[in-house]
């Protein structure tokens, strides 16, 4: 049988799956069951290819016959098969998704890095300040449709969804942009900063028309301890608004490093975990930051103008190593989605960095990086996993591997 496209199936769940999807099993085949918990009997429609020479097949939960014990009414109102991409587990019990996102996790590092973090029934995710699951997020890029509307994307889709009170954001964030019109196929970038000030900013519109600041400034003020940062609204910054502090304080306690020592921060945007790293080795220290990014490297040298002993390099971190002559005693890496990877991995590996803090927001990448670090030698010294983006299957994770 080779279903077609929009054709429908009752599946029984099983596992999670890295993505925000559960396991399912049809004929034999592997289906991915997004909208779903483990243990429930739904209605499906399946999406994308069907074909039988496909391995696995996708679908979304379209009707729950069988819900299980953690369903709750969808926190997001605009989320779910019918709507947008934004919170895929609105409908899970916020403690059960922080156990769902542990579990997924712990498989990911046992299944691609070899890692036996916790057995997958006792891990969680840990919460991220007092917030809460809603109300979290201090920054939005939104699509613009043709006729000036802004928009959430429909998941893996080009059609928008013109509601915009996705549970995530906090009213005064997006309030009023749902009423008017905006550049039409601009990204709009919508930022709340520490002083509350809201500012929007188009980029990317046909035609080739510069960044434009629509409302409020094009940098937002955000703090870190005592440090105040000035950063373009287009560039990156931590979405939820307690992870800065929470992230720069960890790195601070666990590179465990002295006065006089070498950091490296890899991937450092607009320089954070510098000010931390720079906390630690003092003015007899040395702290280089690096990151493709020229708006985050300017606004890391301003920040940190007054450490003459934190160098700011605008390049890629692959390069930044190749170039790199003495060894660092600790370095902090905070790559994109897609990992590190193998090659940056071997470099560090080569300059024989003892100490290594690796970040990661993408369970596969992260648990394949860890992999990488443990065959050059590296342990797991430590390890956390953060729900830091709450009511997604989205997380942080942050380990000290050591050599």
């Amino acid at each position: 049988m080779s279903p077609g496209a929009a054709d429908e199936l009752t599946l029984t769940t099983g596992a999670p799956a890295n993505g925000g999807s559960c396991v399912a099993r049809y004929e034999g085949r592997v289906v991915f069951v997004r909208y779903a918990l483990p243990g429930e009997t739904v209605r499906v429609r399946l999406t994308g290819g069907t074909g039988q020479d496909r391995s696995y097949w996708n679908a979304e939960a379209i009707e729950v016959l069988e819900p299980a014990a953690d369903r709750v009414a969808p926190l997001c109102p605009i989320a779910g098969p019918h709507g947008a991409g934004c919170c895929d587990l609105a409908f899970v019990d916020p403690a059960a998704a922080r156990r769902l996102k542990g579990a997924v996790v712990a498989n990911q590092l046992a299944r691609l890095g070899g890692y036996r973090w916790r057995d997958e029934q006792e891990a969680t995710a840990e919460p991220v300040g007092q917030q809460g699951a809603t109300g979290w997020r201090t920054r939005v890029r939104l699509a613009v449709a043709p006729d000036g509307r802004a928009g959430f994307h429909r998941y893996h889709s080009a059609e928008l969804v013109h509601r915009l009170d996705c549970a995530q954001l906090p009213a005064p964030l997006i309030a009023d942009v749902a009423g008017k019109r905006w550049p039409v196929g601009a990204h709009l970038h919508v930022v709340l900063d520490d002083d509350g000030v809201r500012h929007v900013v188009s980029a990317g519109e046909r035609g080739g028309r510069r960044t434009t600041v629509l409302e409020g400034g094009y940098e937002a003020v955000q703090r870190v301890g005592e440090r105040t940062w000035h950063i373009p609204v287009t560039a990156f910054w931590q979405a939820h608004r307690d992870a800065p502090a929470l992230y720069s304080a960890l790195v601070a306690e666990w590179a465990e490093l002295r006065p006089g020592m070498t950091a490296w921060d890899l991937y450092g945007g607009a320089g954070v975990f510098a000010a931390a790293l720079a906390a630690g080795v003092g003015d007899t220290g040395k702290v280089l930051t690096v990151d493709t990014s020229r708006g985050a490297s300017r606004a890391a040298r301003a920040t940190l103008a007054d450490l003459g002993y934190v160098s700011v390099l605008t390049d890629s971190v692959r390069r930044a190593l190749a170039a790199q002559r003495g060894r660092a005693d600790v370095a902090v890496l905070d790559p994109p989605r897609t990992g590190a990877g193998r090659e940056v991995i071997d470099l560090l590996s080569a300059a024989e960095v003892p100490r290594i803090i690796h970040i990661g927001c993408e369970a596969a990448s992260f648990a394949r990086d860890v992999g990488l670090y443990r065959e050059r030698g590296y342990q797991v010294e430590k390890l956390r996993v953060f729900d830091s983006f709450p009511l997604t299957h989205h997380v942080e994770c942050v380990a000290v591997l050591r050599r």
